[in-house]
């Protein structure tokens, strides 16, 4: 891809990395390097280890100054539902990282720009990419300015994360126990797709896929939720 493809995204952003080739890196998927053995395109896998360690940091010091009387366990509950796959993919979608990321011709045809668990790893790496080109006070601005707003006291990014919430909503309104279903596993073994619906009691409430079951549990739980919120406030 060429390179005013990141100049636009800098731009989306309003940042000038010092090193683009950082920023290029965060948004290079293995799938893109697999397939492009030949060139000299390094995937995001190590940004994404460092964004995580400086994500747990920042997101930590931002509750803890926002929420100066809640308890220690109460503020772990609350970092863990940041830092989970559901929210940190719905940062990258408000972001528009899907179209920027790189990816292979398979992990594109398999809609890997929508899907969640790339979306979160895909954030992880920006900010380790952010953290390396121009430091932790950079990162905390920007988390500050483009991120943190979203987050609302226990609103709907503060999830621990979806299949917890649906069980809670289950039990509470009586509606039933929730059930997994795996529907379909399509693909060869080192790259499975996995195709789950969720019931409650005797109804279907949702689908999802996933490299995983677990991921596609957890998106089969989102879309589930998401129905019972909007029946709700209906």
């Amino acid at each position: 891809m060429k390179h005013d493809h990141f100049q636009l995204l800098q731009r989306e952003l309003q940042l000038t990395f010092e090193r683009p080739g950082l920023l290029k890196q965060a948004f290079t998927h293995t799938s893109y390097v697999n397939e492009h053995k030949h060139g000299t395109a390094k995937d995001n896998e190590r940004l994404e280890f460092l964004g995580d360690a400086v994500l747990q940091l920042l997101v930590s010091e931002y509750l803890y100054g926002t929420y100066p009387k809640r308890p220690e366990g109460e503020l772990t509950r609350m970092r863990a539902s940041i830092v989970c796959e559901p929210s940190l993919a719905r940062f990258a979608e408000l972001l528009n990282f899907g179209e920027h990321v790189l990816l292979g011709r398979g992990e594109e045809q398999l809609g890997g720009r929508q899907r969640p668990a790339l979306l979160a790893d895909l954030f992880e790496s920006f900010v380790g990419a952010l953290y390396l080109d121009q430091g932790l006070d950079r990162v905390r601005d920007f988390l500050g300015s483009r991120v943190f707003p979203h987050i609302e006291n226990d609103g709907p990014m503060l999830v621990k994360d979806f299949k917890s919430k649906l069980q809670e909503h289950a039990q509470h309104q009586a509606l039933g126990s929730v059930e997994y279903r795996v529907l379909e596993e399509r693909g060869p073994a080192h790259d499975r797709e996995f195709v789950v619906e969720v019931h409650i009691g005797q109804e279907r409430y949702g689908s999802g896929s996933g490299r995983t079951k677990k991921e596609a549990e957890q998106q089969a739980a989102s879309e589930a939720w998401e129905r019972l919120d909007a029946a709700h406030h209906s």
